[in-house]
């Protein structure tokens, strides 16, 4: 998990205050170190428990309010305060500012502007050092065309970073018609990504792990829908917000997406860090391939983030090689995963992920090996690990 902020808060208004005390401890990044009824004992309380954030509530006496960010900043200068206003005056966010409010959050306060505040102070404060805060990880996964193996891989991969206990990771099955990452598991979800995008505006923490299925890997799944016309229900603004949420829950998150290159495929794509873009060594993939990259080209940051991954390689003697390949799209490959046919078929036929189905399979150490080369180890240094026999001491019990 990310590193833990301790907060305080102050709102006359009961109600508000309750509100705002559930968005926080539903939150895994924040712990509600104290709260306040009274303006008056706030400052205190800060100076006491020495918080990081404090959030004051303007909207009950604002004049009041605004004398307490002023004496909180003068007096506790490393508690950085968020102030919360129904009001959208402009000059009302100037007088917070002046008086030392590092965030202006309109109220009711929507999880997604908490969760981005928070992001900036945490990048201000731990951007630098030895004290960084552990961020987030997110990797898009699509294809070239169908029938390419995304799935598998992204299944796989999200098996594979949870093996960790450092991490904690989440796979989202965004090929809304068509996905079946909850099949390759062996799983009946409860609940879906549309039971989560239509509570998407009073959606918390709580709610969100309540609608994860957890598989005995160790790896959260939010499935696809179950019919086909409720597709529809989820928007790209839902998917925005839902990654937001998971980002600030979990270390890693896989996104399966779909084939199509939809408004939410595109949208996932802009906030992954990492998009990998599944191939085989054929012509009409590597001709899509080049394609792609073009229109990848044409949005700011995004051809940057695609990692090319051939999956299937050795597959026929038919198969164009490698630099031919690299030559036809103008690019390197980052990883290459064998053909196994009958291990990956046995894997998806039985619900039972690699690293338990075929631990030592050549395409388990490959799926293995790519996690690493994606979270924080270079290719090179990955494949240096597998030749020396490190990933395959994984399974050696």
């Amino acid at each position: 998990m990310s590193h833990v902020l301790r907060v305080a808060i102050v709102d006359p208004h009961d109600t508000g205050r309750e509100e705002l005390k559930r968005l926080l401890l539903g939150l895994d990044s924040i712990w509600l170190e104290a709260e306040c009824s009274r303006y008056e004992f706030f400052a205190d309380v800060v100076a006491q428990t020495n918080p990081e954030i404090g959030i004051v509530a303007l909207d009950f006496d604002q004049e009041k309010a605004l004398d307490l960010v002023s004496k909180v900043t003068q007096q506790s200068p490393d508690c950085a305060i968020f102030v919360v206003s129904s009001s959208h005056d402009g000059t009302v966010i100037l007088k917070a500012m002046r008086a030392g409010a590092k965030e202006f959050l309109p109220q009711p306060v929507r999880i997604d502007d908490l969760l981005a505040a928070i992001e900036r102070l945490t990048e201000r404060r731990f951007g630098r050092g030895d004290q960084k805060a552990r961020g987030s990880t997110v990797i898009a996964m699509t294809g070239v065309t169908g029938g390419v193996g995304v799935s598998t891989i992204a299944v796989n991969l999200g098996c594979a970073l949870a093996r960790n206990d450092k991490n904690s990771v989440v796979l989202v099955d965004l090929d809304l018609c068509l996905g079946d990452a909850d099949v390759l598991l062996d799983a009946i979800p409860d609940y879906t990504i549309v039971d989560v995008a239509q509570n998407v505006t009073r959606l918390d923490f709580s709610l969100l792990k309540r609608s994860l299925t957890k598989h005995s890997s160790g790896l959260f799944l939010l499935p696809r829908p179950i019919q086909l016309e409720d597709v529809a229900l989820v928007s790209a603004e839902d998917i925005q917000r839902v990654v937001g949420l998971l980002k600030a829950s979990f270390t890693h998150l896989v996104m399966d997406l779909s084939k199509a290159f939809t408004p939410l495929d595109m949208m996932a794509m802009e906030m992954a860090q990492h998009i990998v873009l599944v191939t085989q060594l054929d012509l009409p993939c590597l001709r899509n391939v080049v394609r792609l990259l073009m229109s990848f080209n044409n949005i700011q940051g995004m051809a940057e983030k695609v990692k090319i991954v051939v999956n299937r390689t050795g597959l026929e003697s038919g198969q164009i090689n490698i630099k031919k390949a690299e030559e036809i799209i103008g690019r390197e490959i980052f990883w290459q995963i064998p053909n196994d046919y009958r291990a990956c078929s046995e894997s998806r036929n039985n619900g039972v992920p690699l690293l338990e189905s075929a631990p030592r399979s050549p395409v388990t150490h490959a799926i293995v090996g790519l996690a690493e080369a994606l979270c924080g180890e270079s290719a090179k240094t990955a494949e240096k690990k597998s030749a020396k026999g490190g990933l395959f001491k994984l399974f050696a019990k």
